[in-house]
């Protein structure tokens, strides 16, 4: 399918989701729709619950069936994105300023492909992170260089997580 046909698909499935979602009172996080799936995180600013989970799959299942905007069978993943949770659309990215990320760099990209740190700005274009390193060395990147990126959290010793600090 060329980009065209993939953005109205993603159009088409999100014009189904999204109603539903806010009618739960639930905010759709990402859309990923690959050949036989569709996944949809969603997030609340209090967190998302197992039973938040498995209701909006429900009623969200029924109303694809309703309106079929996918081609052929596939697998319908709801979820929530986690606490460290992908980073994809600049949208994602502006959200995400002031938390600590692990950016993946895509080949052919100047300098480390990994890039750890504080994301400190971000836009619809670039990415501006504060590495974690002892000189406050910062790295600007553009959206089309990220092949993958993701906050991430500190794990202490009980296995719970808390947020890295940030840089001031």
């Amino acid at each position: 399918m060329n980009a065209t046909g993939t953005d109205r698909l993603n159009d088409s499935v999100r014009s189904v989701v999204e109603p539903v979602l806010e009618s739960l009172d639930l905010q759709l996080y990402d859309l990923q729709i690959g050949p036989q799936s569709v996944r949809i995180l969603v997030d609340t600013s209090e967190g998302v619950s197992s039973d938040d989970l498995a209701k909006a799959t429900r009623i969200v299942s029924r109303r694809l069936d309703e309106h079929d905007p996918m081609p052929g069978a596939y697998t319908l993943e709801v979820s929530s994105p986690g606490i460290e949770r992908p980073l994809r659309t600049p949208q994602h990215f502006r959200g995400a300023v002031g938390e600590s990320v692990t950016i993946k760099c895509g080949p052919g990209v100047e300098g480390d492909r990994r890039v750890n740190g504080t994301l400190i700005a971000a836009d619809d274009g670039r990415v501006t992170v504060a590495l974690d390193d002892p000189e406050g060395t910062e790295r600007t990147l553009d959206h089309r260089d990220i092949a993958k990126a993701r906050t991430t959290f500190a794990w202490d010793s009980t296995g719970s997580a808390t947020r890295k600090a940030s840089r001031s």
